[in-house]
């Protein structure tokens, strides 16, 4: 089963970026759709990208055109570059995989599998 460990949060400033990275092991590239979702403290998670098996990209209306995901098959990795951040987009965050993608998309979000997440901060 997979197995995904996060890096790369912290804390910056309004118009900051960050970039997030997921090592991924124990699973098949073309068998799990891999996503970030985020939660805010009292808030419920939210799915913030995804990337299908097939390479396309989904993104949560406020983050499009902020956030990139990517995967690097060979690395087994993915990422989460996230530029323009706001204080809005202040959570955990976490890398997840499921088999069906719309379980990182539709609310409630219910992965198969996270990670222990990483907390990103945005100051105004």
């Amino acid at each position: 089963e997979p197995q995904l460990v996060d890096s790369g949060g912290g804390s910056v400033q309004s118009g900051g970026s960050l970039r997030l990275s997921c090592a991924v092991s124990g699973y098949s590239y073309n068998s799990y759709c891999l996503g970030w979702y985020r939660q805010a403290s009292g808030k419920e998670r939210e799915g913030v990208a995804i990337i299908d098996t097939d390479g396309s990209t989904t993104y949560a209306d406020s983050v499009k055109g902020r956030f990139t995901i990517s995967r690097d098959i060979a690395k087994n990795t993915l990422a989460l570059q996230m530029n323009n951040l706001k204080p809005e987009d202040t959570a955990t965050y976490y890398c997840a995989a499921s088999r069906l993608c719309q379980h990182l998309v539709e609310r409630p979000i219910h992965p198969d599998y996270w990670s222990q997440g990483t907390q990103v901060t945005v100051s105004s």
